[in-house]
């Protein structure tokens, strides 16, 4: 088949997001499909473009055989509601005039992941003009999760990204949802069953293998040989309240044993920056952005992985593929996230939950962990075990394609 994807994250940048996008898509040409990529131009989080780009609008190039079309954005380091309407305008505004004059001939499929949702008004454009079968990927139900982080209050603009999601929904021959919670949800709002496909997040399992070597090499990097490292690598933004983990860390600063270890940028990282400064905390190591080629070999230096989100009801549908990256390097995790990644962890005995925004209940779990090595490589093993089976993105994006298949070819 021809593919055409419409992810507006995509690697180099890092994260969640684009490496879901990247994996699926280098799959599918592994098995023999064309995949042209839409995405922006690189700039998450930082929300700075490049300097390579001044002075285009448009790159094309070939990544392990995905045709990845780049559009501009109107990126910004200031994340406030106007830049980020701008930021997801621009991108569906130029997705669209690529994908009718860059993307030509004909498509089979037209494969388009949110949020953010303004792809899928992109998606639904190229849909109707190019006449793609629209399959849509919902990651995170937007504007539902924006409302309920404070992101969107606006109600004339609630009313409209709501219109716009049941446009998609309507449009599309399949909706792709990552977790049993945003399945349930759609099928409550009156989402056929038939017209919903569950793909969860999972873990690149050949990447992400425990190295002692890597953990050999960055525990004395850090200086940190001696510690027990608590890591957390991801995105600092607004959805993962990680002003609790320095709060724990605060708490634990008169055990010099356990040290807690930040990697990742974002929205909130100069917060995070300014409150580890004022707070002079000596067991917090706050690190940049990393390469996600690098992140196996942090997490295997560490000795539990913290996987945290604030407290809100619309998290309990969330399951991290975080959780899967730690699992794959024999990390068990402390999750605080009550929900459906809660079951799943405690149903695999993988690791230990906490409740979110409790840093009180944390440096004490981070004591009980640090105090059980045999516990703690069990929960590893267990995460190893369970991640390898049913959570290879490889598998899960051959699972995908097969499904969809069915669709095109009826």
């Amino acid at each position: 088949m021809r593919i055409l994807y419409l992810s507006q994250y995509f690697p180099p940048e890092a994260g969640a997001t684009q490496t879901r996008a990247y994996e699926m898509a280098k799959t599918w040409v592994q098995l023999g499909h064309k995949v042209t990529m839409l995405a922006e131009f690189p700039n998450h989080p930082s929300g700075i473009i490049p300097a390579a780009y001044k002075g285009k609008f448009f790159e094309r190039c070939i990544l392990e055989g995905i045709d990845v079309i780049r559009v501009w954005v109107k990126a910004s380091p200031v994340k406030n509601f106007t830049n980020r309407m701008l930021f997801y305008l621009t991108y569906m505004v130029n997705a669209v005039i690529a994908g009718i004059f860059l993307a030509r001939g004909k498509y089979d499929l037209l494969y388009a992941s949110s949020p953010p949702l303004f792809v899928g008004g992109a998606a639904l454009v190229l849909s109707a003009i190019k006449l793609i079968p629209l399959v849509f990927e919902v990651r995170d139900l937007w504007p539902e999760s924006a409302v309920a982080l404070g992101e969107l209050s606006n109600r004339r603009a609630i009313s409209l990204a709501t219109r716009l999601e049941q446009a998609c929904y309507h449009r599309a021959i399949q909706v792709v949802v990552v977790t049993r919670g945003i399945y349930d949800r759609l099928v409550q709002r009156g989402i056929p069953a038939s017209k919903l496909c569950f793909i969860p997040n999972g873990a690149n399992i050949e990447m992400f293998t425990f190295n002692p070597i890597g953990r050999e090499r960055i525990r004395k990097e850090l200086g940190l040989e001696q510690k027990f490292i608590a890591l957390y690598a991801g995105i600092h933004g607004l959805a993962q309240g990680l002003e609790t983990i320095l709060d724990a860390a605060r708490i634990l600063q008169m055990d010099p044993a356990i040290h807690i270890v930040l990697i990742g940028d974002g929205p909130k990282k100069a917060e995070i920056q300014a409150l580890a400064a004022m707070y002079n905390l000596p067991n917090l190591t706050l690190l940049p952005e990393k390469p996600r080629d690098q992140i196996p070999d942090y997490l295997s230096a560490a000795d539990v992985a913290l996987i945290p989100l604030k407290k809100a009801d619309i998290f309990k549908s969330a399951l991290p593929s975080k959780i899967f990256d730690a699992w794959a390097c024999e990390r068990p995790v402390l999750l605080s996230i009550d929900g459906e990644a809660r079951e799943v962890v405690e149903s695999v005995k993988g690791g230990i939950f906490i409740p979110p925004e409790d840093p009180a209940e944390m440096a004490e779990a981070l004591h009980g962990i640090r105090d059980s090595p045999s516990e703690r490589h069990t929960m590893g093993e267990n995460g190893l075990n369970y991640t390898r089976q049913n959570h290879s993105r490889a598998a899960l994006a051959e699972k995908l394609i097969l499904h969809l298949e069915k669709y095109i070819h009826e």
